[in-house]
């Protein structure tokens, strides 16, 4: 945008200099993309944040289609990078967002690459290839997007459905299971017959 089309407008009020003209009008309506007469190319931050305007998507579908949080979409969006806990989780968290406002992600990921190498909290050589950093690199990402909440509580139902099938188990055995089985005779010995024939007692004389 030039400055000449900026002034257009305010060109028909009569009184206003032109100098006021260049020097306000200029400034407030250049976009952020541009300074002076030369092109100054978007930070990814913007660019993010302007595609996703553009086809009037909220920070909450971004995070509902691409499993990020929704602070974190935010804070991509603004570029505050510090929050995050390792570059690997931008990389990542920044292809898939491009990749869902369908933007040119192998460009993206270069320009990421750039401004992460100029911050001293991610400053390293870039990574131009655009590659990803390892397995583990990965690994890490895909628990990053993980929610630990449902998943500790599913884990806990797990643990209680075993507990209880064991248990149940536990009673049906028992239950099978004679619990005189285990006892020998009882107290006194059992009878036997030892094969001595007691003599009849005399019969009484009679009187």
């Amino acid at each position: 945008m030039k400055v000449s089309q900026c002034c257009r407008a305010l060109d028909t009020f009569p009184g206003i200099p032109s100098s006021f003209c260049v020097a306000s009008t200029f400034r407030d309506c250049q976009t952020p993309w541009q300074s002076g007469t030369k092109d100054i190319v978007p930070s990814v931050a913007e660019q993010l944040r302007h595609a996703r305007e553009q086809q009037k998507l909220s920070v909450y579908d971004i995070a509902e289609v691409t499993k990020i949080k929704t602070d974190h979409v935010r804070a991509l969006e603004e570029g505050a990078y510090h929050v995050f806990a390792a570059p690997v989780y931008i990389r990542g968290f920044v292809r898939s967002y491009a990749a869902m406002l369908k933007l040119d992600v192998p460009r993206i990921t270069k320009e990421l690459e750039v401004e992460l190498s100029a911050t001293a909290q991610f400053s390293q050589p870039p990574n131009l290839a655009g590659k990803p950093h390892g397995i583990i690199d990965i690994v890490m990402l895909q628990l990053s997007r993980l929610n630990w909440q449902l998943l500790l509580l599913i884990v806990g139902v797990g643990v209680v459905f075993v507990l209880a099938t064991l248990s149940y188990r536990g009673w049906r055995n028992h239950q099978k299971v004679d619990p005189l089985a285990n006892f020998g005779p009882g107290l006194y010995p059992p009878q036997t017959n030892s094969g001595e024939v007691l003599p009849l007692s005399a019969s009484p004389a009679p009187r």
